[in-house]
């Protein structure tokens, strides 16, 4: 029996040892090192030709850094990005080249078997943006003609929620999102599909709101949350913390505001906000 347990312990403190080393290298080097997208407007993109990074994402995580640092007692603590693509930003995550990914991950039960997510920071889904004024609620666009991004799962929710309240519509499928939204200002079609924070987006910056308006209806719900080492139980508790201190002091809905000036929130993110964490 006590050479069983000095080979189980022999064989979990390596994994254990490696996942608590985020909190000691932090207080170590002075330095946390956040992954973000460069590719996933409005939540997380580079802009200009120098990169420079911008959305809502990095803007929770540069707060968040605040609170570790107080919480670490470290007065200067040096923060960087690294820029991430779909390919890669998990495995860094787990190898520790980044300390937390502060991009647009949906959390997944298959991606938790590589990493581990924070609290929820964001909600989206697929909604629908389209001409004030003609359709307050999805069911009137039976035997209207739609677009989305072809290859999404926005795609798949379309199709599959229209069949299963048997109406029919005319599918329009783009290679991109900016040329459905372009079809939609042309009238070409009645309605254009995609997830609330890229509708957000182009609603905000190519200034929509006069001619066109979001609705509140979802037909999928992704939580996002922030990218960590899995096990890193110290490390999750600091982040979901600091991150709690953000929820209780408005923080969070104004990151939103500063990433999407004049956007409302859909109902998933206000239902968040209701229901975020709060500090003992």
């Amino acid at each position: 029996m006590r050479l069983f347990a000095i080979l189980l312990i022999l064989t979990l403190a390596p994994s254990g040892f490696v996942t608590a080393q985020t909190l000691e290298k932090i207080k170590d080097t002075g330095t946390i090192t956040f992954g973000f997208r460069t590719d996933a407007a409005p939540l997380s993109f580079a802009t200009g030709a120098d990169g420079k990074l911008a959305g809502y994402s990095p803007l929770v995580c540069s707060e968040l850094a605040r609170e570790i640092a107080a919480d670490l007692e470290i007065e200067d603590l040096t923060v960087e990005f690294v820029p991430v693509d779909t390919s890669d930003r998990f495995e860094k995550v787990a190898s520790g080249e980044i300390d937390l990914l502060c991009g647009a991950a949906t959390i997944t039960l298959s991606r938790r078997e590589i990493v581990d997510f924070s609290i929820p920071t964001y909600v989206d889904g697929a909604s629908v943006m389209l001409p004030r004024g003609e359709v307050t609620k999805l069911s009137e666009l039976g035997g209207r003609k739609v677009g989305f991004r072809s290859g999404t799962t926005t795609e798949q929710a379309v199709l599959n929620s229209f069949e299963n309240d048997g109406l029919e519509i005319v599918a329009s499928r783009f290679s991109d999102h900016r040329a459905g939204i372009d079809a939609l200002a042309a009238g070409e079609i009645d309605a254009y599909f995609a997830d609330q924070s890229i509708l957000l987006s182009f609603f905000v910056r190519d200034r929509m709101a006069d001619r066109f308006v979001m609705l509140d209806d979802v037909l999928t719900v992704e939580k996002h949350g922030l990218a960590l080492r899995r096990g890193d139980s110290d490390f999750r508790l600091l982040v979901d913390t600091g991150l709690s201190r953000l929820y209780a002091a408005g923080r969070m809905q104004e990151a939103f505001k500063r990433a999407l000036p004049g956007a409302n929130p859909g109902v998933g993110l206000r239902a968040m906000y209701m229901l975020a964490p709060t500090l003992p």
